[in-house]
This record gives structure tokens, C-alpha cells and sequence, in this order.
């Protein structure tokens, strides 16, 4: 079964533009988007071949059998309810049986949680987004002597510096490999620094290999004295390595156009990300002020030119949370219920298969 075959066995219920051009947002450069409903053939319902969801390949066109729909308007999934309040110009085909689906049966506080949840998190991810395209991490990975210092006079040097210019017994310039290092009692990170000239005394360095994970311990004799004292700061290392890791899985997965146009704009978020998170607030600041779902926005040029990259992040990022403060409010005022009601929503679904199926 495949949306070729759904169509060629009239299987579909309901089919509509969605997307930017439902939004009103669409621009010359934007795709097409088309979501529908189907249900499926008596046999494939009640056999083994119950397919709840079908898409192409790029996931621009997604059809959802009848049963998967009602779950997810059940659960006030905001891509569901927009495509139930679809405008009447996007919709494509639509059974009279569609008419018995409702916005105003599905609407519920839960909203809060699906529309405004969902936006805050992606306002989450594009703080973390702005972080990365401001403070890019080099792809040579630093090592624990980069986060290791030692005490002179009232401060520190970096260890690197300090081995570099350092003199002992006419020699300029020490190695790591000849130091070992001593834990000092009752501190954390400090360590007794020593150094073996010859090399004869076994002192493992201060790292064993550029990967290791902490500094190496030596045994020192007692009679030796320590030329230094370091301090290892391995709870920075370890930030820097989680950063390490997230940035460049970043770079590897971006979408390198769309992060260029973002470069491009110079505002450091991205910025067509951001814009839905705004169209996103406001429908939810909508449906408990009002009480309805309507998708197409009032506001296309502001949108629009968020997604251009022509408003700062931080102005982006005020409004986003004066939306958040209204939706807080009109969620504690609004009449709407805490949840949809599941058994006249799940009894709608009942009387649409009982009529789809009644003579077959």
C-alpha cells in the first residue's frame, strides 16, 4: 500500500496544502507541502496490514489513516490541528465525513504544552545555535596540558608557557614526558610538580598520550623537591570536551545552504526556524484568547522578515517571550477544557469507520 495506491482505490478522505503556503507565508523559492487522511480497506484495517502514516520520500507529502489522526488530535499535536483548520482555498479534496471533525471538539489547555512547549524548546535550540555561531570551537582538539596552569607569585601561567621558558640545571625548555606529579592531600586538581632531567627516575609525565583523559601520577623519592606546583582544571577539559563533541556533530549535520543564508543575514540564530517559533506562539496565544485555530497569519510581513534575518536575535527573543507571558495568562484564564473529551471524540471516530465500512 502506497499513496499511488490510496488515490487509484479512492481511499482518501481528506487531502490540503499545508505549510507556509496554508501560513500565508509562502514565498517564489517555497515548496509545496500536502497532507491528508485516508482510511484503509476493511480487510487491511481489521488484518495484519494496518498502515497508520505514509509519506514520500522527502516528507513534503504525509497522509494519515483516520485512526492516527484522531490519536494525534486527541493529543492537540499542532501539525494535526493546523491541518484540521486548514483554509478552505488549500483544501484539496475533502469526504463529508471530514465535516464531522471539528477544531473547537479538540482544543484544550493542552495546547500550552504542544505549542508553546514545543516553541520554547526550539528557542532553546537556537540560544544554543547563537552559542555556536559565535563561539566556533577549532577542529585541532585541545588536550589536558591545555587546561593546566602553574602557580607563580600571586597567580598562574598556562603549563605550555610555563615548560617553554622555564630553565633547570642550564637546560631551556622542559618536556612533559620528564615531570611527575604528586597529589597534594586534602585539595583538588593540585599537584607537586618534579622534574627528572635524565630520565632515570620513572616519572611518567604530566600526560601519558595527547588523548588522555587526566594527568599521570609519578612515584617520586622523598629526597627530591618540587620545582613547581600545578593545578589541573578538569571540570573546564570536560565542558570543553561535551562542546567538542556537540559543535562539530553540529557542523556535520547542519544544512550547510541554510546555515550560509543564516551566516549571510549576520544575525547568528536561524532565522526560518525562529519565525515558525513566533507564527507557533502566536496560534497558541490565539486559541486561548479566542477560543479557535485560525493558521493564516495576520502579520506576513513581520514573519517574513524574521525569516530574512532583518530583526536582531535579541528582538526576536523579546517578543518570543512577551508571547510566552500572554500565553501564560490567557492559559489560566481560558474556558477551554484541560483535555479533549476522548470518549465524543473517540465515538466521532466510531460513527466515520461504521459509515466508511457499513457496505463493504
Amino acid at each position: 500500500m502506497n499513496i499511488s495506491s490510496l488515490k487509484s482505490k479512492n481511499l482518501i478522505l481528506f487531502e490540503t496544502i499545508s505549510g507556509s503556503r496554508a501560513f500565508g507565508l509562502a514565498t517564489e523559492n517555497s515548496d509545496t507541502d500536502i497532507r491528508g487522511v485516508y482510511y484503509l480497506p476493511k480487510e487491511d484495517f481489521f488484518g495484519l496490514n494496518y498502515v497508520p502514516q505514509m509519506s514520500n520520500e522527502t516528507n513534503d507529502i504525509t497522509y494519515y489513516e483516520i485512526g492516527r489522526l484522531m490519536e494525534l488530535l486527541q493529543k492537540n499535536n499542532p501539525n494535526i490541528l493546523e491541518v484540521l483548520a486548514s483554509p478552505e482555498d488549500c483544501i484539496l479534496q475533502r469526504h463529508p465525513l471530514m465535516d464531522l471533525l471539528k477544531p473547537e471538539d479538540f482544543l484544550s489547555k493542552l495546547c500550552k504544552d504542544t505549542f508553546a512547549g514545543y516553541a520554547i524548546s526550539q528557542i532553546r535550540k537556537a540560544k544554543g545555535l547563537n552559542k555556536k555561531i559565535l563561539n566556533p570551537i577549532d577542529k585541532e582538539r585541545k588536550s589536558v596540558l591545555d587546561f593546566c596552569y602553574v602557580l607563580h607569585g600571586q597567580g598562574s601561567v598556562p603549563l605550555r608557557q610555563w615548560l617553554q621558558e622555564c630553565s633547570y640545571e642550564g637546560q631551556c625548555g622542559l618536556a612533559q614526558e620528564k615531570c611527575g606529579l604528586v597529589s597534594i592531600d586534602y585539595t583538588k586538581g593540585m599537584f607537586a610538580l618534579f622534574y627528572d632531567i635524565s630520565g632515570d627516575l620513572g616519572y611518567k609525565g604530566i600526560i601519558q598520550h595527547e588523548e588522555a583523559n587526566q594527568v599521570s601520577v609519578s612515584s617520586v623519592p622523598k629526597e627530591e623537591k618540587p620545582l613547581a606546583y600545578l593545578f589541573c582544571n578538569l571540570d573546564a577539559y570536560s565542558t570543553y570536551c561535551r562542546d567538542y563533541r556537540e559543535y562539530w556533530k553540529w557542523v556535520s549535520e547542519r544544512n550547510e545552504e541554510r546555515y550560509q543564508v543564516n551566516r549571510k543575514h549576520g544575525q547568528n540564530y536561524d532565522s526560518k526556524n525562529m519565525m515558525h517559533t513566533i507564527r507557533l506562539l502566536q496560534s497558541c496565544e490565539q486559541i486561548f484568547r479566542k477560543g479557535s485555530l485560525h493558521i493564516r497569519v495576520d502579520n506576513r510581513d513581520e514573519l517574513l522578515d524574521i525569516k530574512a534575518g532583518n530583526r536582531s536575535y535579541e528582538e526576536v527573543l523579546k517578543k518570543a517571550e512577551g508571547l510566552i507571558r500572554s500565553i501564560e495568562y490567557h492559559h489560566s484564564v481560558s474556558r477551554l477544557p484541560e483535555t479533549p473529551d476522548l470518549q465524543k471524540t473517540t465515538q466521532i471516530l466510531i460513527d466515520i469507520r461504521e459509515e466508511l465500512y457499513k457496505n463493504k
